[in-house]
């Protein structure tokens, strides 16, 4: 009877120390990322939540002695004007912002997937409003949306299409509108190079096939170009929300949050609660809200994004 060779690898124990080494190995590369999101994720989520459970204000907040309330303020925030208000007009914001943005984006993408001279440097130029401080976009567009003397209302006049200046910073329905534009203007860059990216992962073969069957430009992008650039839309959609809901930077900058409230956003109300009216745990109130707003944006995209994968 012949005896069975011994395996190459020495046997079961060799096998279950490599599996073990690959799994210390694997446990290795993934304790910083989770020690960073601990550290710099988790524990502020804490905080935040531990916050909005106290009265803390500018006078408890040094001595850390704040009173423990339970979910008071997060039931004094659903019942106030002014969130129900700020909750509309970041619908509003949000969405006119990202419609805009990808829209455009779509577009200088596609335009830009055509390869001719220079297009690598005007790629590399179009970045340069998104790379610029938020504040110092706020105050170049402030000064240019101007009533009186302001660089759009010049050109508008010089082109005979309005005759007195728009208020775009002081008028109730034009603020907002403004508003949208610049943070259009900021996160077109964003959008527009994530967009590439995915046209350029679409393979040529594809293309080259739909051409031979005689598919117009039309139904080139609608049954083959967007089905592969689906994803890659998703991305660009969800983390553009998830930017534009935290960030009251452009706001800020632009129309400090009026008129009258009316570019009020809710990450503007956090920075009014905190740093005007020095209620932090109401303002941390505000921060759950804008956190779990961006967790719900998150798990839809995650949901749909399987959806599409198993159909």
């Amino acid at each position: 009877m012949r005896r069975r060779a011994p395996d190459a690898r020495g046997g079961s124990g060799a096998t279950a120390w490599t599996r073990w080494r690959e799994a210390a190995v694997r446990t290795a590369f993934l304790l910083p990322a989770a020690a960073f999101l601990l550290l710099f994720l988790g524990r502020p989520l804490v905080d935040n939540l531990s916050t909005s459970l106290r009265t803390v204000t500018a006078t408890s907040f040094p001595t850390g002695e704040a009173t423990f309330i339970g979910p008071e303020n997060h039931l004094r925030l659903l019942r106030s004007e002014a969130f129900q208000q700020s909750l509309a007009t970041t619908a509003l914001y949000t969405v006119g912002s990202l419609a805009a943005q990808f829209a455009i984006g779509l577009g200088l993408a596609l335009f830009f997937h055509r390869r001719f001279p220079l297009s690598g440097t005007i790629r590399a130029l179009m970045l340069l409003p998104w790379l610029m401080p938020l504040v110092v976009t706020g105050a170049v567009w402030r000064w240019m949306l101007e009533t009186d003397g302001g660089a759009v209302n010049e050109t508008l006049r010089a082109l005979h299409l309005v005759h007195t200046g728009i208020p775009w910073l002081t008028g109730t329905d034009e603020a907002l509108v403004a508003a949208v534009l610049v943070n259009t203007w900021v996160g077109i860059p964003f959008s527009t190079a994530l967009l590439y990216g995915g046209l350029q992962s679409v393979p040529r073969q594809v293309h080259e096939a739909a051409l031979l069957d005689r598919a117009g430009p039309v139904a080139l992008f609608r049954y083959v170009t967007w089905p592969l650039l689906r994803p890659t839309a998703g991305v660009v959609l969800v983390l553009g929300a998830i930017y534009t809901l935290r960030s009251p930077d452009v706001v800020i900058a632009l129309t400090g949050g009026g008129p009258a409230g009316a570019t009020r956003t809710l990450a503007v109300l956090a920075y009014e609660q905190s740093f005007r009216e020095f209620d932090f745990g109401r303002a941390a109130a505000i921060g759950n809200v804008l956190v779990l707003l961006a967790f719900v944006l998150a798990l839809l995209h995650l949901r749909a994004d399987r959806r599409a994968r198993t159909s």
